[in-house]
C-alpha cells in the first residue's frame, strides 16, 4: 500500500461513469468521479494497467505537488523549487500541456511558457545544461492544471493521447475518435453477445473497439510507446509481467462482426486498419449502401455508427438522408437494438421512431446526441403481448 499514489484519467465529457467502471473493473481503489476526468489510486504497476487497458481514458496524469499561485511570478517560483532532476537529465527533452480556469490566470500557453523556464532556468543555473523542448516525443511531459488560484503539477504517463491506439494508419475525412468509439459501444451495453453491425463504418474505428471489446484485448496493446517508458523508474520487466496478466484475459468471439459502407476507398482504409489491429479474423467488411440492404443474421443484431455529418453531408438532402435511416432501420431490420450518434440535432426528427434515450455527447466540437432505437420483431404492441 505505500506504494500506492494518486493518478487522474482524464476523458471525454459524459464518459465519467464508463471509466469509473473501467477502472473499478481493473483493480483501482478509491475512484473518484470528477468533471472531464476520474481519480483513483494504484501503483506503479497498476499505471502500466491502466494505460494498456482502459478504453475511455485520453491520459493517465500522476500529479506530484499542488500549491496556491497568486500570480505568474509566483508559479515560477514553486516550479523552479521542485525537484526537477528527479524526474528529467539536464539535456533531456520535454513538452508542458497547461489547462487553465481561472479568472486571474487567462492563457494556457503562457502558463505553459513560464512553467518551461522556470524548469530550464533551474536546469542551467545549477549544471550549466538545460533541457530543451520536443513536443512530439519528450522525455518527460509535464501536464499544468489551474482552477482559479490551485495549481497542480503532474507527469503525463500516456504521452500521445491514448486515443491514437497505433492501428489506424487510414482515415476517412472525419474520423470518430477511438475513445469516443469506444464509450459510445460501452454505453450502448455491447459486450459481445450477438452479432454487431455499423452499417456506415468509414475507416473501421467502430468495428475494431468493438472486436476489441468483445474479445476482451488491451485496448493500447498497439501503442507504440507510452510517455512512462522515458522515466526514470521505467521497470520493463514489470510492464511486461502486466501485459501479459492482460494477454491471459483475452476471450473468444462466436458471433459476426459486420461493416457495410458505400465507398470503395472507405473499405479499403477499413481493411488495412483491421489488419494493422490483427483482428481480420472477427470483422468483415462489404461495400453496400446500407439503404439497399436488409438484415442477415439470425437473433438479436447490435447495431452502432457514426452517420456522415458536416462537410460530409453537403451533397446529401439532410431530410431524405436521416429519414432513409429510420424507413432502413424500420423495414428491414426486425430485432436490432440502434444506436447512433447525431451532431445535427434537427435532424433527429426525421429519423421517423422514436429513441428510446438520448445521450448528449460531444463528438469533437460538436454537440451530439447518441441515440438509441429499439427495432422490434413485428410491431411494439405484438411485442408486449409475447
Amino acid at each position: 500500500m505505500e506504494n500506492n499514489y494518486k493518478m487522474v484519467a482524464k476523458t471525454l465529457y459524459g464518459f465519467e461513469p464508463i471509466l469509473a467502471k473501467e477502472l473499478k473493473n481493473l483493480g483501482a481503489i478509491d475512484v473518484k468521479e470528477g468533471v472531464r476526468n476520474v481519480s483513483f489510486i494504484g501503483d506503479k504497476g497498476f499505471m502500466y494497467k491502466a494505460n494498456l487497458g482502459l478504453r475511455t481514458a485520453i491520459k493517465i496524469l500522476k500529479p506530484i505537488q499542488t500549491f496556491r499561485i497568486d500570480s505568474e511570478e509566483d508559479l515560477y517560483k514553486k516550479i523552479y523549487a521542485m525537484d526537477w532532476p528527479a524526474y528529467l537529465e539536464n539535456k533531456g527533452t520535454l513538452a508542458i500541456d497547461a489547462t487553465v480556469h481561472s479568472s486571474r490566470f487567462t492563457h494556457s500557453k503562457f502558463i505553459a511558457l513560464k512553467t518551461k523556464d522556470a524548469i530550464v532556468d533551474l536546469f542551467r543555473n545549477t549544471t550549466g545544461f538545460r533541457p530543451s523542448v520536443d513536443l512530439d516525443f519528450p522525455d518527460l511531459r509535464i501536464n499544468v492544471h489551474i482552477e482559479d488560484t490551485f495549481c497542480t503539477i503532474s507527469l503525463d504517463s500516456s504521452g500521445q493521447s491514448l486515443h491514437k491506439r497505433g492501428y489506424k494508419t487510414a482515415t476517412n475525412i472525419a474520423p470518430i475518435n477511438e475513445v469516443l468509439a469506444a464509450g459510445m459501444l460501452l454505453m450502448s451495453g455491447w459486450d459481445g453477445l450477438s452479432d454487431f453491425m455499423d452499417p456506415m463504418c468509414g475507416s473501421g474505428t467502430i468495428l475494431i473497439e468493438a472486436a476489441m471489446i468483445a474479445c476482451n484485448i488491451p485496448p493500447n496493446l498497439n501503442k507504440k510507446e507510452f510517455g512512462f517508458e522515458k522515466w526514470k523508474d521505467w521497470d520493463v520487466d514489470l510492464f511486461e509481467k502486466i501485459e501479459a496478466s492482460l494477454l491471459n484475459k483475452i476471450r473468444g468471439f462466436d458471433h459476426k462482426i459486420i461493416g457495410y459502407d458505400k465507398a470503395p476507398s472507405a473499405i479499403h482504409k477499413a481493411l488495412d486498419n483491421i489488419e494493422n489491429a490483427n483482428l481480420t479474423e472477427f470483422i468483415q467488411v462489404e461495400q453496400q449502401d446500407f439503404f439497399q440492404t436488409e438484415k442477415n443474421t439470425e437473433g438479436h443484431l447490435h447495431m452502432v455508427f457514426n452517420p456522415p455529418y458536416g462537410e460530409r453531408l453537403e451533397l446529401l438532402n439532410l431530410e431524405e438522408f436521416y429519414k432513409d435511416i429510420g424507413n432502413t432501420l424500420k423495414r428491414n431490420y426486425p430485432g436490432t437494438q440502434a444506436w447512433f450518434i447525431v451532431s445535427n440535432l434537427e435532424a433527429i426528427k426525421n429519423v421517423g421512431l422514436r429513441p428510446s434515450r438520448k445521450i448528449k455527447m460531444f463528438n469533437g466540437k460538436l454537440e451530439s446526441r447518441f441515440l438509441k432505437y429499439e427495432i422490434y420483431e413485428g410491431t411494439k404492441k405484438v411485442h408486449k403481448m409475447k
